[in-house]
């Protein structure tokens, strides 16, 4: 499935780019260059999907292996074929290590093939949008315009945009969020100001928009468009800034002091050549502070590399260090929503957006990093389903001392959490360990803690894992217990082929049946049948008849030790599955 992306105009000498240009014009945020064992020098002609049942295709292609693990056999066969055929270049997604082998390496130098790696946080569909209008980039010759400022600074290009079409300037993704804006003395507008402050424009804003049909305009266009002022809303002027048939934001201009002057639009067109090289290079490296959050997820889950979160964070990869587990309060989160959606709906247009789950977590996240900044640590934070996790990095040397740091930061992380969210805060707290590889178990333990934590009766805000030792052992036995039987989908707390599952399943089939309170209260009066008898309010005899009944329908033996403590665990642990479930 070949792309067919050319060089660009001036570019006589080759038929594309070479893979050296292609990979300065893309930034390391793309792709990872592994080997290149005849050099740079490839030209790359365009960019094909590997298709199996369409061979022959790639010669000068930059070839994106998707869905081969290059940790397989089959990518040793990739990259034979592809330097039989031709190709500028393999690239492979980052696979379940996120490494490749050394098997890969020889090949791919035996082979004479470039070997490239896509970035985590860069999706096939991102990349092949992002290669359309890198090839298209790359060979087209370097605006001198360009080199005036550094490749990726858009601040600064918003200045200098704003300096040549005399207004003030944002620049914005396809989402309206605002990537950079000119700095002005003159008096902005409110519209201006408010898409400033919230670094993107406001979503009634956008709705009205949308609802217009000016973003069809706007990206189906080549040219631009030109919004007259209107009321306190000053002249506009905006383009889309596209390369390779991909459209990759926009530029805004808005008068500021006087009328805009008369060649704004020809200096805005020519602006929107030059900030393509610029949004693309945004586009590939995101933010650094997503960045950092992809490559600390990554080291979390056991697939990342401690030098890579050494480099985006300053943590030494050798150090103490530990991960915390936050859960804010989900009734006072419950309640900010629902008002928010009433304040909206009462609002309209000039309302705020609906504090959904996303824009809590935001807010969760945001709270938690300002907070940290007050402590000697580094921390990153990052969004999970139903709270953070927090890496903190930077602890002291002495591991006793780097264990106090973790309990206060988390126990005046609960208060403020807690204040903002709810009094049911928890923060689990996670093993210290010596280097940024162990963090993986210390999130794992963080994990156990906050589940300890969240259990019912638990009046604890914070601890770590040895402080809720017992609640973790119970929970990893409610885990192995109840295991099968919520994979075949029982209710909570049973299990599989098990006397106390054969009685839960009777009292439900007969219509809330006694067994199961029977038998709890039989083994927590050891077995004392007067005292059982009382405690169910029946008569001596009609439990005897109860137990002989239980017995003949769960197979349970009474007098066997083992069978007894089996039977109590489960319905102790049946107990712990109803609470959670309420």
């Amino acid at each position: 499935m070949a792309l067919n992306v050319m060089a660009g105009p001036g570019d006589d000498a080759v038929r594309g780019p070479t893979l050296e240009r292609l990979l300065s014009v893309m930034g390391a945020g793309a792709l990872e260059l592994c080997v290149a064992p005849g050099g740079l020098a490839a030209v790359v002609e365009g960019v094909t999907v590997l298709d199996p049942l369409e061979p022959g295709r790639s010669r000068g292609q930059l070839l994106l292996a998707v869905g081969v693990d290059p940790q397989s056999a089959a990518a040793l066969d990739v990259v034979a074929e592809a330097a039989r055929e031709g190709a500028a270049a393999v690239v492979f997604g980052q696979g379940r290590s996120g490494r490749p082998t050394d098997a890969l390496r020889t090949a791919a130098e035996a082979a004479g093939t470039a070997l490239l790696f896509r970035t985590a946080w860069l999706g096939w569909t991102e990349l092949v949008g992002a290669l359309r209008a890198g090839l298209v980039l790359a060979g087209v010759p370097a605006d001198p315009a360009a080199s005036a400022v550094p490749l990726g600074d858009l601040n600064g290009l918003a200045d200098a945009v704003a300096v040549l079409v005399g207004g003030a300037v944002t620049i914005e993704d396809l989402e309206s969020r605002v990537l950079a804006y000119s700095s002005t003395k003159e008096d902005v507008d409110e519209l201006r100001r408010l898409t400033i402050l919230g670094r993107r424009v406001p979503e009634w804003r956008v709705a009205a928009m949308r609802e217009a049909g000016f973003f069809r305009a706007l990206w189906g266009s080549g040219d631009v468009i030109h919004r007259p002022a209107h009321g306190e809303n000053p002249e506009r002027l905006v383009v889309a800034v596209r390369a390779g048939g991909e459209v990759l934001g926009s530029i805004w201009v808005a008068a500021a002091g006087s009328d805009l002057p008369p060649h704004a639009s020809d200096t805005l067109r020519s602006a929107a050549r030059v900030a393509a090289g610029h949004l693309l290079h945004h586009r590939s490296h995101r933010t650094d502070a997503r960045l950092t959050e992809d490559a600390a997820r990554a080291l979390l889950d056991g697939r990342g590399s401690a030098a890579v979160l050494t480099e985006r964070t300053g943590i030494p990869a050798h150090g103490h260090c530990a991960v915390l587990a936050v859960r804010p309060g989900a009734a006072r989160a419950a309640r900010a929503a629902r008002a928010s959606r009433e304040d909206e709906s009462s609002k309209g247009e000039s309302g705020k957006g609906d504090l959904g789950a996303g824009e809590t977590a935001g807010r969760l996240c945001a709270l938690l990093a300002v907070c940290c900044g007050a402590y000697d640590v580094t921390p990153v934070v990052l969004p999970v389903d139903r709270g953070a996790l927090i890496l903190l990095g930077g602890l002291h040397k002495d591991p006793r001392r780097a264990e106090e740091q973790v309990f206060q930061v988390g126990t005046s992380l609960v208060r403020q959490v807690a204040d903002t969210f709810g009094p049911d805060a928890r923060i689990g707290l996670g093993t210290v360990v010596d280097t940024l590889t162990g963090l993986p178990a210390s999130r794992r333990s963080a994990d156990l803690a906050l589940r300890a934590l969240l259990s019912p009766g638990e009046q604890r805000a914070v601890a770590s894992a040895s402080e809720v030792a017992e609640t973790i052992a119970l929970n990893e036995m409610l885990d192995t217990l109840t295991g099968a039987a919520q994979a075949a989908g029982p209710g909570p707390g049973t299990a599989l082929d098990t006397p106390v599952a054969r009685l839960v399943a009777y009292d439900a089939g007969h219509g809330g049946g006694t067994m199961v309170e029977t038998l709890r209260a039989y083994l927590d009066h050891f077995g004392h049948v007067p005292d059982t008898a009382r405690a169910l309010g029946v008569h001596a005899n009609s439990l005897r008849h109860r137990i002989s009944r239980l017995t003949e329908v769960s197979g349970l033996d009474l007098r066997s030790p083992d069978a007894r403590l089996l039977a109590q665990l489960q319905l102790r642990l049946l107990e712990r599955g109803a609470d959670r479930k309420q």
